[in-house]
């Protein structure tokens, strides 16, 4: 055999490589929306042949062994129930996720950090309920002065998100690629405009 042909069949065929598959839990809503459920369709075939999925959609796209031929799935469906966390990580991600990823002193999207509504200096602790998105320029205006010293106001107040609610507000931040065969999966318990 040659080299080259070895090398080329163990390099992944570059039209296979952004073929993920969504995920749906066994009720047919995505796994999490924010980031989406996406198996890498490697996984997505390794758990249809362990009948861990059903398919229910596929790509065009085929992929072959010596004795078998399958087409690459695009949407598969847990067989079994997975049970969503209901209680929520305190993480950067999920705070900012909570705060849409906007400032929550000016409303400005991008570069995000965190700050501490009762600063640390004054006893404020590191919670869901003291802490907020914050753009660079707001979090350095406000330093470590409460908002009443800077006459500073909150978009929102902070509060603890729940599991449901942190999910809801992921569909609100659809990723830059949408396959047509997900469309019937993603938004079906969405209300339908009058």
């Amino acid at each position: 055999m040659d080299g080259d042909f070895r090398t080329e069949f163990v390099r992944e065929p570059g039209g296979l490589k952004h073929k993920p598959a969504l995920v749906l839990n066994a009720d047919y809503r995505p796994l999490s929306y924010y980031p989406l459920s996406l198996w890498p369709w490697q996984d997505a075939i390794k758990a249809a042949w362990l009948d861990r999925v059903n398919i229910l959609a596929e790509y065009d796209d085929v992929v072959r062994s010596p004795s078998t031929t399958i087409r690459i799935p695009s949407v598969v469906v847990l067989r079994d129930y997975v049970k969503p966390q209901k209680r929520v990580a305190f993480t950067r991600f999920n705070l900012f996720l909570r705060d849409e990823f906007r400032c929550q002193y000016c409303g400005a999207r991008g570069d995000l950090t965190f700050d501490h509504v009762v600063p640390r200096a004054s006893g404020g602790i590191t919670s869901w309920e003291n802490v907020v998105a914050a753009c660079a320029r707001c979090n350095l205006r406000k330093g470590s002065k409460t908002l009443k010293q800077m006459g500073m106001h909150l978009r929102k107040p902070p509060r603890q998100p729940d599991a449901e609610g942190l999910r809801n507000i992921g569909r609100k931040f659809p990723p830059n690629h949408l396959h047509e065969s997900w469309m019937d999966f993603l938004y079906w318990d969405a209300e339908l405009d009058a």
